[in-house]
Formats: C-alpha cells, structure tokens, sequence
C-alpha cells in the first residue's frame, strides 16, 4: 500500500466515482454570494448558482481555500506521516497553491509536495489521475511531481463558451465585448497556455453547431492524445450534446476512457451555462 496522499483542490472537476475510486481527497474553494460564502462542491451547486447570478445580475467571487479548512484536512495525513502531493488551480488564476505551501509551512508538514497544475478543470483533473496511478506503482513522491511537472504543459485544455454575461459580470470582459458577441452570436474557444486564459478562436452560430465544429477542430490532436483518457467537461450542456460529442470520439477509436464531468461551482461561476470542452493529454 502507498504512502501517498493526493490531495486536490475543488476546481479539478474530478466526478465522486473517480475522486473515490483514486481515493483522491479535495480541499474545496469559496463561492461567495454577496456576503455569504459556501463550499464548492458542498454547499452549492451551479444550478443555484446561475439562479442567483440571473436574478440579482451579479457574478459569484470566488476566493481560495480558507486556512482552518486546509489545515483541517492536512493534519490527518501528518498524523499518518503520509507523504503528500497537492494539486491547485494555475497560480496565475488564484493563490490557492500559495496558501496550502504557508499552512504547511505554519503545520511543519514536511513531506507535503505543491504542486502548480497550470491549469484549471479537468486539465489539473487529469495531471491528478496520473498522479495517483504514478503512485499505485510504486514512484516515490519525489519521482511523482519531478514528471507531472515535466509534462504538465502538454495538458490540452480547451472550452467553448455560450455567453460571456458570466465574464462580463466578473469584470473578465467589457460590456461592449459581451454585447458584441452577443448580437453576432459569437462563442469564443477559451485555451489554458502557460497557466493563463486566452482566446484561440472565435465561432459563430447556436451553441450546439459550434460545440460539433470545435470538437472538429480539435480532431488531428485527438488522433495524437495520450490513449489512456480524455474527459468532456461541461457546465449544464444538454444530454443530446454532450452525447454527440462522446460519441464523436468514440467513433476515434482512440481513447481507452471517456469521462463525462460536470464543471463544480467556480469553474460554472465564471464560465457560465452551456460551455464544454473537451480536455487531454498530448503523447
């Protein structure tokens, strides 16, 4: 049995069948609702979310793990001298990583392992998976995080989102941009370069055509990917849509696992309903 612990913040987006089933355990972020703050993931669910967010026409903030939470969760596996490696959203999106090093540091865990996924959803969510069966084989922590962290960057994430009202609320973009897109129905393609956001591409039309063209898109690198999995990740997409997409890449033949998970309450938070992407790692 390992001696190793992996330990993930809330927005990898990892479903409750796969977190147990790599006895993964999560440190939840804040969503707060102008002066009440929930759990992601515990508290709150994006449906509620986006209700609130509709009917006062703000955006939730979001803030980082609270010290008496992290430490909470920490001290167990100091107790059991379990040599631990956790994974935060990308630091230049949160200072979530920075926070779990001065627990640490405050708890004298020595063992504990910080790792910057340089990423958000499940682009840490699979970073985490390789982890964890790093770990069921055998590699010590030390060998664990010298190679995610050689490969983080070849994590592909990418999204489409439906309406930019959300990043518009949050102050992630102008009221003319969001207006804009709106009348020419435009849906920006969101990619995660070197830890930060970016806009990669733009489409046109309703969201469920520009979902198919985007998964399109993306077909040469499928047919490159890492074969062990890719995970399609969404924030209240319709059924037929996100069967149409697994099975597009199901038709790849490719892929030895397809995971269908739903985006927790930060990454929706921001993204808004009715984004989705499809998430893996390059060879």
């Amino acid at each position: 049995m390992t001696n190793i612990k992996i330990v993930a913040d809330s927005t990898c987006d990892l479903s409750k069948e796969l977190l147990e089933a790599y006895d993964i355990t999560i440190i939840p972020l804040y969503i707060q609702l102008d002066e009440k703050s929930y759990l992601d993931g515990l508290e709150i669910t994006p449906k509620e979310l986006y209700e609130w967010s509709d009917q006062c026409g703000k955006t939730p903030k979001t803030a980082a793990p609270g010290m008496d939470v992290i430490q909470e969760i920490l001290e167990k596996y100091q107790k059991e001298k379990k040599d631990l490696i956790f994974f935060g959203i990308s630091e230049d999106m949160s200072t979530t990583c920075n926070v779990v090093r001065l627990v640490a540091q405050e708890m004298g865990y020595e063992n504990l392992y910080v790792i910057d996924s340089m990423n958000l959803s499940t682009g840490i969510g699979l970073q985490v998976l390789r982890a964890a069966e790093m770990a069921s084989q055998g590699m010590t922590a030390q060998e664990i995080v010298s190679r995610i962290e050689q490969t983080r960057e070849k994590v592909r994430a990418s999204f489409v989102i439906d309406t930019l009202t959300y990043l518009h609320r949050g102050g992630r973009c102008s009221a003319m941009t969001a207006l804009a897109a709106g009348m020419l129905k435009l849906k920006p393609r969101i990619s995660v370069i070197g830890g930060k956001m970016d806009v990669t591409k733009k489409y046109r039309g309703n969201i469920g055509a520009v979902i198919k063209k985007y998964v399109g898109d993306l077909e040469e690198d499928l047919k490159k990917a890492d074969p062990a999995r890719v995970f399609i990740t969404h924030s209240g997409c319709s059924e037929e849509v996100v069967s149409q997409v697994r099975e597009y890449l199901e038709g790849l033949h490719h892929f030895q696992e397809i995971y269908v998970t739903h985006a927790g309450s930060v990454i929706s938070s921001h993204c808004g309903p009715n984004t989705l992407g499809v998430l893996f790692y390059e060879q």
